[in-house]
């Protein structure tokens, strides 16, 4: 696996390997865990003989809160490894001032998609995801890249952004990676205290109990409404939101044949967890 610092150096170690294979990326922003290894293997099996670019870069223009950038867990030399072990060809690993400009002024916003859920509680969060991520396109040229699902929002917001600005790349979504007891993997878990890291599996226990309500034929908004009280339920949480809307636009569902998707986000403590549920009637 070659490692490259600069947007130079990848650029050189990505020339060779053009037209060999279809060409996949992975961008993550670090403190990798199995299910980032989940995605570092999908890749691998779409790239074939290809090459597969994975990108580690915590990218400080998608943080509106600097505290929570501060607190982000960093553990680069493991991250190495994962890749390593994974399937990995080449490794981009660029500081934020390689990244960016410090008069940078120019930005990527998507209007429609990024103003509910996360992007109503976060704002400015969503167009430095697409700033950074049409940034890695334009960088690594791949045919593909491989987003997690549990990010349901920013994996809609990046089909919208190749296709309103016709980008060449197909975007692939892989299914939330999960432990033994149901909570979606994150980096964020590692700072969960004990007491909430116990607790945090509620989440997914909820969304299951709501899904099978939602088949049995359950109101939309009672569904969500009954997530939100149980969430409350929990002592040292505070929920940001707990929604079922339409899977593809993300906004309100207007014909309940259609896929629903019910997302949450609750704070645990200090630490902010996101998880979601496909939805269908029967």
């Amino acid at each position: 696996m070659q490692i490259a610092r600069t947007k130079e150096e990848l650029r050189t170690m990505l020339a060779p390997l053009r037209g060999t294979g279809r060409m996949v990326l992975v961008p993550t922003m670090g403190a990798l865990h199995e299910g980032h290894a989940t995605l570092f293997r999908q890749a691998r099996a779409l790239a074939g003989a290809g090459t597969v670019v994975a990108s580690v870069f915590l990218n400080p223009v998608q943080f509106n809160d600097a505290g929570d950038l501060a607190a982000y867990p960093r553990t680069p030399e493991d991250d190495v490894e994962t890749c390593r072990n994974n399937g990995v060809d080449v490794l981009f690993m660029p500081m934020p001032e390689e990244m960016y400009s410090a008069d940078r002024s120019i930005t990527v916003e998507e209007t429609h998609l990024s103003t509910v859920l996360c992007g109503a509680s976060r704002p400015g969060h969503f167009a430095g995801v697409c700033l950074v991520v049409a940034k890695l396109f334009n960088l690594v040229q791949p045919t593909d890249a491989v987003f997690g699902k549990k990010d349901y929002q920013q994996l809609a917001i990046l089909r919208r952004l190749v296709r309103d600005m016709d980008i060449p790349v197909t975007i692939h979504g892989a299914e939330i990676v999960r432990g033994e007891d149901g909570l979606a993997l994150s980096s964020r878990n590692a700072r969960l205290t004990p007491e909430h890291r116990a607790a945090a599996p509620c989440i997914y226990k909820f969304l299951l109990e709501a899904r099978a309500d939602y088949a049995q034929g359950a109101p939309a908004a009672g569904v969500a409404a009954a997530v939100r009280r149980k969430l409350e339920g929990i002592p040292g949480v505070r929920v940001d939101y707990a929604e079922l809307v339409d899977a593809e636009h993300l906004h309100a569902l207007a014909d309940e044949r259609r896929t629903a998707l019910l997302a949450v986000a609750a704070w645990f403590g200090d630490v902010r967890l996101i998880d979601n549920i496909e939805l269908q009637r029967s």
